[in-house]
């Protein structure tokens, strides 16, 4: 019998919640547990849906119009002369593909981005547009930029997790010696 991890290997891992779930792990979990049908992940499409059928031994549906459309793989693309260098597009990506400090230009690792769009929505000033990969401005990026393999994306959000997982525990330790300390030496 087929299992969550059986499931996550075949979704793209772009992380994008299209389907309605936090990623694709959470997403693989609720068709196990019957809450989501396989035909909730646009990214992957056709060939995603007939993966998942025949894994788990269920018929083909149709995407759900309901979450989006399968298209041309796309890239995120920032107007750096309109950027005004908020951070906000930092935190939602789950591959960490933006670059960029906060009031300082951000740029798309283009080679890296996956296509979620997470990036698009929290940016204040509308800078960030997502293109078609073959329609990059300069032909040559386009050219070198492949999309990321959906193990490239795992491995990449499993280090973004990470990441923030040891940054909420840096900032809880941070906090509890704050606290200590201020009790410590209190009246």
């Amino acid at each position: 019998m087929a299992g969550v991890d059986d499931i996550d290997m075949l979704l793209p891992q772009t992380q994008c919640t299209r389907c309605g779930y936090e990623g694709c792990r959470p997403y693989a979990q609720a068709i196990i547990d019957g809450e989501a049908q396989i035909n909730q992940c646009p990214p992957g499409g056709d060939a995603t849906i007939a993966a998942l059928a025949a894994l788990l031994g269920r018929a083909v549906l149709p995407l759900n119009p309901a979450n989006g459309t399968h298209g041309p793989q796309r890239v995120a693309q920032i107007d750096e002369e309109a950027c005004i260098g908020c951070a906000k597009c930092l935190p939602p990506c789950p591959v960490d593909a933006i670059l960029g400090a906060q009031r300082h230009m951000h740029t798309v690792l283009v080679e890296l981005c996956n296509g979620c769009e997470l990036c698009v929505a929290p940016c204040p000033v509308d800078c960030i547009r997502m293109v078609d990969r073959t329609e990059l401005v300069d032909r040559k990026i386009a050219a070198a930029a492949s999309a990321p393999t959906t193990e490239d994306n795992r491995r990449r959000f499993q280090a973004h997790a990470a990441r923030r997982l040891e940054r909420t525990a840096a900032r809880e330790r941070l906090l509890a010696e704050r606290k200590s300390g201020s009790t410590a030496g209190g009246p």
